[in-house]
């Protein structure tokens, strides 16, 4: 019964819905005058014949027969009487059978299924709603980000134009308000002066007229907008942005540091106050082959490997685990920790001054080469489109499937190759195609949905940079400051209060690693960072942890140990 106001409101306001209820009751009216005629003219035929008949069982033989139900107990005897029974009984095949029906559905039952289903799309958000996060754009990269959101307790909105779609949407269990996103009607619908953010990811234009809008009602809300050209960055903070990334531009960086070729060891993924948070490929290092305990990282540099990423997968490390090609070590310690790390494996890193590949000259490709460049790499563009070729240096005409093309662009001495394209099931066939020309080769991928992220890898990537977490990662990291650092794809750091039950218990003994999968990388004492505490540390009330695990290790601690 809650639907029933919106419902008659939706029938009241809308013009169409009004005509064609109109165009009901016309013809509801019409086929009442027709029995009405129908009747009496059954009543003049049968005293014509000398029979006499109440007016209801007029009215009950004209309804029968046009019906087709006509149960033969009362009939013409002459021609005449007959001849008006067939025309009672088309005209009623028509109407009663054909017209009536398709009256009914077209002119009441489609609009109040209709209206129904409308119904279920809010005007407005509740008054009472707060810290939400409004999203104007619904795609793979929303999609992504309302999951995390959902994750950390933040409520949300999408916004869209569309009744059809906010209907589908709403079917799919999102929650959707309708209206124009250069509307600020729309906004004040959704309470944006209550916001926690507004995460604005459509085009350039669109970005900035939506931005424009939402800083007229509200001056303080923040806004984080994405751009795809150089010159909107500029634009979109004039028109009062918050935050201006070019997401596209930091996934080609991102790839372009975790490659063989470049100079770095590791790369830095994240950072919190003095720690360090870094990914080192174990690829031709001397690492290979060696167990975690061989290796004495932590004697060695004071790094501590609190995970190991393999093609994909995040697993904890033990003093046994063996390191292979294709394992990522995921390193926490200081600055100056990760500078010795560099010199404790240098040396067994051979150089290959042999180009590094790309695939693709789009804007991952281009920010990708960007980086390499920066770095002094040598590498190669392969770019089948000419035109973005003649602006570009090292480019090379062609398609990234065809073997001469690869020859030519040095695949058969290219340390690592970068698949950049941005369609995935374009990438995940330039990987096979890489990994059967090269079996040693380096391949980094790219991919856009996080599901596309398990498919490169088993067709050979040894590396997949998300095109959905690097903008997801981000937001909430704007979003949620100091308490949760997304890192990797699918990789987390967290900040917590220790939990009575780990109270007087030494690190080693709490047993947090081995029941929940998370692994603590400081602890906040006395007012001091405390960065890979020793294991026989003494946990107390005061004192704060500071985590790293996947998603799934998160939400098994946040289980075991609830806030209270």
């Amino acid at each position: 019964m809650k639907f029933l106001p919106s419902l008659m409101f939706f029938f009241v306001r809308n013009h169409v819905v009004r005509r064609n209820a109109l165009s009901l009751v016309k013809f509801t009216v019409f086929l009442i005058v027709l029995v009405s005629i129908y009747s009496y003219l059954f009543h003049v035929i049968m005293l014509h014949e000398g029979r006499d008949y109440s007016a209801i069982t007029g009215l009950y033989w004209a309804l029968t027969v046009m019906s087709t139900l006509g149960f033969g107990d009362i009939t013409f005897n002459s021609d005449l009487g007959k001849c008006f029974s067939i025309v009672v009984l088309l005209s009623g095949i028509i109407l009663f059978l054909i017209v009536l029906p398709f009256t009914f559905i077209k002119y009441f039952y489609a609009p109040w299924l209709e209206a129904q289903r409308k119904s279920r799309i809010p005007r407005q958000l509740p008054a009472e709603i707060t810290k939400h996060v409004i999203i104007t754009c619904f795609d793979p990269i929303g999609i992504a980000l309302v999951q995390r959101l959902k994750q950390y307790g933040h409520s949300y909105v999408f916004l869209v134009t569309e009744v059809q779609q906010a209907i589908d949407l709403v079917d799919q269990g999102y929650r959707v308000l309708v209206g124009e996103l250069d509307d600020a009607d729309t906004y004040l619908r959704a309470r944006v002066d209550r916001a926690a953010m507004v995460v604005v990811l459509n085009d350039d234009m669109k970005n900035t007229s939506i931005v424009y809008t939402v800083r007229e009602i509200s001056p303080h809300v923040p806004i984080i907008a994405n751009a795809d050209m150089d010159d909107s960055v500029a634009i979109l903070r004039l028109a009062g942005c918050s935050h201006v990334f070019q997401f596209m531009n930091m996934l080609g960086h991102s790839l372009a540091r975790r490659t063989l070729g470049a100079r770095t060891h590791s790369n830095i993924i994240g950072r919190f106050e003095e720690l360090v948070i870094a990914e080192a490929l174990a690829m031709r290092t001397h690492l290979v082959g060696r167990t975690i305990r061989e290796i004495g990282l932590r004697q060695a540099t004071g790094l501590n490997i609190v995970g190991l990423w393999s093609r994909g997968y995040f697993s904890l490390p033990h003093p046994e685990t063996k390191i292979e090609s294709s394992t990522v070590l995921v390193l926490v310690g200081t600055t100056e920790q990760l500078d010795a790390y560099g010199a404790f494996v240098g040396e067994s890193q051979p150089p290959n001054s042999a180009p590094i590949l790309i695939l693709g000259g789009g804007r991952v490709g281009r920010a990708a080469a960007d980086t390499l460049r920066e770095q002094g790499v040598a590498h190669r563009v392969v770019e089948k489109n000419p035109r973005i070729c003649e602006d570009m240096e090292n480019c090379i005409v062609g398609s990234a499937a065809d073997y001469q093309t690869l020859i030519k662009a040095g695949i058969e001495s290219a340390p690592s190759v970068f698949i950049t394209t941005h369609n995935d099931d374009v990438n995940i066939y330039l990987t096979i195609y890489c990994r059967h020309l090269r079996p040693d080769i380096q391949i980094i991928s790219r991919a856009t949905p996080d599901r596309n992220i398990t498919g490169l890898h088993a067709a050979g990537a040894d590396l997949v940079m998300s095109h959905a977490s690097i903008v997801v990662n981000t937001i909430i990291n704007i979003l949620t400051p100091g308490k949760v650092l997304m890192v990797t794809e699918g990789l987390n750091i967290f900040r917590c209060p220790v939990h009575p039950q780990l109270v007087g218990k030494s690190i080693l003994n709490s047993g947090i690693r081995e029941s929940t999968g998370c692994s603590v990388i400081a602890v906040f004492h006395d007012g001091e960072l405390h960065i890979n505490p020793d294991p026989g540390m003494i946990l107390s009330a005061e004192d704060e942890l500071l985590m790293i695990g996947t998603i799934f290790s998160e939400k098994a601690f946040a289980k075991k140990y609830p806030d209270v």
